[in-house]
């Protein structure tokens, strides 16, 4: 049982800032390699799901681990509110149409767990239909894994409430990231605690497991990331395809 007031956000004491990030740099370039082969056997596919408060840096973690990828073979996702040709559909339906072809990595930024999330802690469904979902999208992801070869990474950016208000407070303050600034992220902070339960919940009742990744380091966090996607991906033992004697 995961218990996120346990796991701390920080990185652990005496890590090397600088040599963190030649590792993670190092990493991404053999990520670009890996998708390359990847991408020519077309095997295999990979979804990368990022979920966690505002602020807690799943757009520069897509960058750190897939930015010196082909975009030939990579897409990027960012679930936000549903429209209303998604809102008639079932909550899976825009997820599933956005899942990678073999060959292919698509990186969610949020995603269809927003559903047992967002709507539970502004209590738009109950309990009832929370596991419902729950279910529905172990079975989901099972499909994915048995029957498109999927391999799926859920990260769970773990960050700290302390280390959230600093960077939403950096949004209004720094006139370069103005842009950021969402009065509504503030209405949301109000609710951290309901969001922490019912992650908790999310992570614990997930048979794909999720990783943990302590963000209150954007260096750390992005180190944690790319290292397990490349881990991950060596694992797939890809070769690429060669000529045939004829």
């Amino acid at each position: 049982m995961i218990k996120l007031s346990e796991i701390s956000t920080r990185p652990p004491k005496g890590y090397d800032k600088n040599e963190t990030k030649e590792k993670t740099r190092d990493l991404a370039k053999r990520i670009s390699e890996l998708q390359e082969v990847m991408y020519a056997e077309g095997k295999h596919s990979l979804l990368v799901i990022f979920q966690g408060m505002d602020s807690s840096g799943k757009d520069g973690s897509t960058h750190a681990a897939f930015g010196r990828c082909s975009p030939a073979g990579v897409r990027f996702h960012a679930f936000k509110k549903p429209t209303d040709e998604e809102f008639a559909h079932d909550f899976l339906w825009r997820a599933h149409k956005q899942v990678p072809a073999k060959g292919e990595i698509v990186v969610f930024n949020r995603s269809h767990y927003e559903d047992i999330l967002i709507q539970r802690v502004h209590q738009w469904i109950d309990e009832e239909h929370v596991t419902k979902r729950i279910n529905a999208i172990n079975a989901f992801e099972e499909l994915l894994q048995f029957d498109n070869n999927t391999t799926i990474l859920k990260f769970y950016m773990h960050l700290s409430h302390e280390r959230q208000g600093e960077k939403l407070q950096e949004r209004i303050d720094d006139p370069s990231k103005n842009w950021k600034h969402n009065p509504g992220d503030w209405e949301e902070r109000k609710l951290w605690d309901k969001y922490r339960v019912a992650y908790e919940d999310a992570i614990n009742r997930s048979t794909v497991p999720w990783h943990i990744v302590p963000v209150d380091s954007r260096s750390y966090r992005n180190y944690c990331i790319t290292k397990i996607i490349c881990e991950t991906m060596e694992s797939l033992n890809m070769k690429l395809p060669v000529l045939k004697e004829e």
